[in-house]
């Protein structure tokens, strides 16, 4: 790998972006240098002589390690080798005494950039504190055992039986950076160490109204004192047939409308979900019947700089729990979600679409992976005649059929 000498030190903005295979000193007398691989990844390295032999020290990969971290630790270690310590003799004793509290928390700092769900990276430590600090939190990693993990996961099963079983990835993940930090030599909570005994799912399916009783209920939402947004968010929840979540996420920008119209002239248009708010991590075009796009031209009037369409209150993303709150206050034995089911049985049961429409509409994956390779077409003009025919299956008129 060839030696790259920059005219300066390193800048953040260089170590954030560099690419070209190398290794570029950073002139600030300690042999740090940043090294990149020829797959793009990048390594702090540190070139020294400890007790007369050439060593390098690893410290870390920006940006998790940031420049001015690596510079820090190649200080540190520059005054510990005067001192006539080994630097990464004192690293390795750290890391053998570090608790499994401490042992969490740290691989909780380099493991969560790469969660892409926020809630995730709070969860992890969240549920560590609540179930098991408390039992071996103290106790150094290298010294917990399959019986401490065992018992702990145990009382969570009794407490929290979902959570439980997250714990389970959780703890293990942590031993698995202990390994490869060398705090520790094995991982005590695998499934086979554990044995734990199994737990009989019972699966509980989401409720759901009867199609029949769609239109009725987004009457009865209308008619409540709920906020607009949050009475326009449900009805658009419906007729899309689409998630809560990626509803209350929407933005205007999402959404196309045919040449030469906008929100307030259009009378259809598409919603294109992009992929990283979709279940299965693809984009997803919604074809809008024309009582969404009227929705959307009530929801052009609540327009702020979120870019949001169906703001809150306070101008922010409307809560998960809003929608669902709203019609258990109405009394209606549904869950949110459930209203895809609604639709589902709706074209079941009541139209001749094929079911491969009826399951993109839900952007469900149809077939087998062979089938799924070769159909690629999303159905769209389909999707949308069969849209039509939901939204003018719910018009109030029809409440009489």
């Amino acid at each position: 790998m060839a030696h790259k000498r920059l005219p300066s030190s390193l800048t953040a903005a260089f170590a954030r972006s560099a690419k070209t295979p190398g290794k570029y000193h950073d002139g600030k007398g300690t042999g740090l240098y940043l090294r990149v691989e020829p797959n793009g990844s990048r390594f702090w390295v540190q070139r020294t002589t400890v007790n007369g032999k050439r060593r390098e020290i690893g410290l870390g990969s920006p940006p998790i390690v940031s420049l001015v971290e690596a510079r820090e630790e190649a200080e540190t270690n520059k005054r510990l080798i005067r001192r006539g310590e080994d630097p990464l003799a004192k690293k390795r004793k750290e890391r053998r005494q570090k608790t499994f509290e401490e042992a969490a928390r740290t691989a909780h700092v380099e493991l969560s950039p790469t969660w892409k769900n926020p809630k995730d990276r709070a969860a992890f430590v969240a549920t560590l504190e609540a179930y098991i600090f408390p039992h071996f939190g103290n106790v150094p990693l290298s010294e917990v055992t399959s019986s401490d993990v065992r018992r702990a996961i145990l009382l969570a099963r009794e407490k929290a039986p979902s959570v439980a079983k997250k714990l389970v990835y959780r703890v293990s993940s942590v031993f698995k950076w202990g390994i490869a930090e060398g705090a520790c030599q094995s991982n005590p909570a695998t499934t086979d160490a554990l044995a734990l005994p199994r737990v009989e799912r019972t699966v509980k399916h989401r409720k759901a109204l009867h199609y029949a009783d769609v239109a009725s209920c987004i009457q009865r939402v209308h008619t409540s004192g709920a906020w607009l947004a949050t009475k326009l968010a449900f009805e658009f929840v419906v007729l899309s047939a689409c998630r809560s979540g990626e509803v209350r996420l929407a933005t205007w920008d999402e959404v196309e409308f045919p040449d030469g119209t906008d929100a307030t002239s259009a009378t259809s248009a598409t919603w294109v979900i992009p992929a990283d708010r979709m279940k299965m991590k693809r984009p997803h075009r919604v074809p809008l019947c024309a009582r969404a796009v009227e929705l959307l031209k009530q929801a052009d009037a609540l327009r702020n700089n979120s870019g949001l369409i169906f703001p809150s209150m306070r101008g922010k993303v409307q809560s998960d729990m809003t929608l669902s709150k709203l019609i258990k206050e109405l009394g209606v034995d549904a869950d949110v979600h459930g209203f895809r089911t609604s639709f589902r049985t709706w074209a079941q049961e009541q139209t001749d679409y094929p079911r491969e429409i009826a399951e993109a509409a839900l952007a469900h994956k149809v077939g087998d992976a062979v089938e799924q390779a070769y159909a690629r077409s999303d159905l769209f003009e389909k999707r949308r005649a069969m849209m039509a025919d939901w939204e003018s299956y719910l018009r109030p008129d029809n409440l009489a059929r």
